[in-house]
This record gives structure tokens, C-alpha cells and sequence, in this order.
């Protein structure tokens, strides 16, 4: 299989070491998808959801290997753009569908389903040399990211005074980011309410980078990220809780628990062999794709309700 993809693959060999009793080897995931399966599996959206929807592809080619599914990373916001016009057989998403959303979608005539297929904890990130702020609170986070902080929140001493007077160095998720409307929507009360002066990606990686090349440096991502460049950042806890996955699981992180989502155009589902047996695949598989991804994997409650939603497809 050609996996084409944006960005680049967030270690093949990394094993989610939370999650012991999961296992991430493609031998072992099972299918019921048909055999001799071909052609395109068109995706697009969240970089947070897009590591998942990889880790799936690839497991998946152990068993209908000219199956070439398509990943690109635009974010949540403009994945849904693109496949509320039909451009895109599953559209990966960090947060649910707005209703302005739903809206273009019936428009369009584009009739779809939502799946939940893992977890994330949305985590904040910060240098490894950063030893001040490993505990942060809702209210200090409000203080760094609130657009009012804009020009006048420079540095850690601003946010709280025992923080030494080293500049304050911001990345996070751009505008078309369903994490940026998640993150400014739990931590300053409003989606998209958030200063401009940050350096601003889709590209995740480009966060981790340079909260790692800034001692100040301060970002908001994926728990995957942080478990995949674990040598480069680290994670603050929040009002002293770390994201993990039973901290995830249990929605004792708060408040930056969330669920993780595919939404599948009904019609690929049903013209196209290629998109029902991936699609059959990644839900059948969600243990095993989440550990393969680094993401924290569904509750059994949770399982039981993407298995529903899976047949209502059908």
C-alpha cells in the first residue's frame, strides 16, 4: 500500500506504553473485510486524528495491501470543508461537527455518520529545562492564551510571580485546528477566543519543535505527540492532574478530555468496497490502532457505542 501522507510518520516502531494489555501488532488484529480489495481511500482534517487513521491504514494493508488510503492534515475545521463537498470519503476530527457544519453538509446533499474510535487528553506542553511550571492551573492557562493577554503577557513572571522572568514563547494550533477550538473553548470560555501573537500550525511537529528549541516555551497538542517525542517535551499537569490514559479515560483530566472522531460520507461507504472494509477495519481494530498510534483507546462503553454506530452504516 502507497500511504500518502502531510506530514511524517510519528515512530513506526513506538509502542503506547500506558496501555500494556493492547496489543499494536498488525498479526493480531483480526477483519471482516473481503478479499482483493483496490483503490483510493481519500481522508483529510485533524493532525491529532491523523497518526490514528496512519496507524489503521497501515495495520490494514496486512490484509487488502492495494487498498492506498490517502491521510493529508488541514485540520478538523477545513477537513470538514472538504468533505462537506464531497471531496473526501472520511473526514478525521478532533472535535465534533458544529452545526454551521451539519448545515453545509445537508446542503451539499452529503449524508454522513459520526464515529468516536479513541481518546485524546489534549495536553499542554513546555520545555524539559522548564522546572516552574510542571503544575498548572485553568486560571494561569486562561492568563497565557486569553486574547486580552495579547502584547501584555510576555513572560512566566507575569503569570505568576514565583515564575523566574524568562519570555513566555507560544505555539499551538492554527485557525482551520479543531484543537484550537477545543483549547480556547475549555481554557478562555469561547472557541477561537485566543491571542494572535502565537506561532500558529497545523503542523504539530512544528509545536514540538519549538517548545523544545525555547526554555520558555509553552504549547497545546495531542497526548500522542507528547508520547512520541518524549525525549523533546514534556507535559504539565493540570490543577495537578497529568494526562494519562486513565486520567483520559476517567475524565479526571479536565478540562481537556476529548473524544477522537471519523465521519464517514454514507454514500463512500456504500458505492465503495475499499472505503466499507476500512472503515469495517479501523472500528473492529480500535485497540489496536490506538496503540499503535499513541492515543489513548476507547472505554468498553465507548467500544459499545462506535460498534453501534458502525452497523447503523450498514
Amino acid at each position: 500500500m502507497n500511504l500518502r501522507r502531510a506530514r511524517a510518520v510519528l515512530g513506526a516502531t513506538a509502542v503506547l506504553s500506558l496501555a500494556v494489555t493492547l496489543s499494536a501488532c498488525a498479526g493480531e488484529a483480526s477483519s471482516n473485510t473481503g478479499e482483493g480489495l483496490s483503490g483510493i481511500v481519500v481522508t483529510d482534517g485533524s493532525s491529532t486524528v491523523e497518526p490514528l487513521t496512519d496507524a489503521a491504514a497501515y495495520l490494514f494493508a496486512g490484509t487488502e495491501p492495494d487498498v492506498d488510503v490517502v491521510a493529508t492534515i488541514t485540520g478538523t475545521t477545513a477537513g470538514f470543508r472538504a468533505f462537506c463537498d464531497g471531496e473526501t470519503d472520511i473526514s478525521n476530527a478532533s472535535r465534533a461537527i458544529s452545526e454551521d457544519e451539519k448545515a453545509a453538509c445537508g446542503d451539499a446533499g452529503v449524508d454522513y455518520t459520526e464515529i468516536v474510535v479513541a481518546n485524546d487528553g489534549l495536553s499542554v506542553i513546555l520545555n524539559p529545562e522548564n522546572d516552574w511550571a510542571t503544575d498548572l492551573t485553568v486560571e494561569q492557562l486562561a492568563t497565557i492564551w486569553a486574547p486580552a493577554s495579547e502584547g501584555e503577557i510576555l513572560s512566566w513572571n507575569q503569570v505568576d510571580a514565583a515564575f523566574p522572568d524568562e519570555p513566555l514563547v507560544l505555539f499551538g494550533a492554527g485557525q482551520d485546528s479543531g484543537t484550537l477550538d477545543y483549547f480556547s473553548a475549555e481554557i478562555n470560555g469561547e472557541e477561537g477566543a485566543i491571542r494572535a501573537d502565537y506561532n500558529a500550525s497545523e503542523d504539530d511537529n512544528l509545536t514540538v519543535a519549538g517548545v523544545a528549541e525555547n526554555l520558555g516555551g509553552i504549547g497545546f497538542l495531542g497526548l500522542s505527540y507528547v508520547e512520541a517525542n518524549a525525549d523533546a517535551v514534556i507535559a504539565a499537569s493540570i490543577d495537578g492532574v497529568s494526562p494519562t490514559v486513565e486520567t483520559v479515560q476517567d475524565s479526571s483530566y479536565t478540562p481537556l478530555s476529548r473524544p477522537l472522531f471519523i465521519y464517514v460520507n454514507n454514500a463512500s461507504y456504500a458505492d465503495k468496497p475499499q472505503v466499507k472494509g476500512f472503515v469495517d477495519f479501523y472500528v473492529d481494530n480500535a485497540a489496536n490502532v490506538a496503540a499503535r498510534a499513541l492515543v489513548v483507546p476507547l472505554t468498553e462503553e465507548q467500544v459499545g457505542v462506535a460498534q453501534e454506530e458502525l452497523a447503523s452504516l450498514g
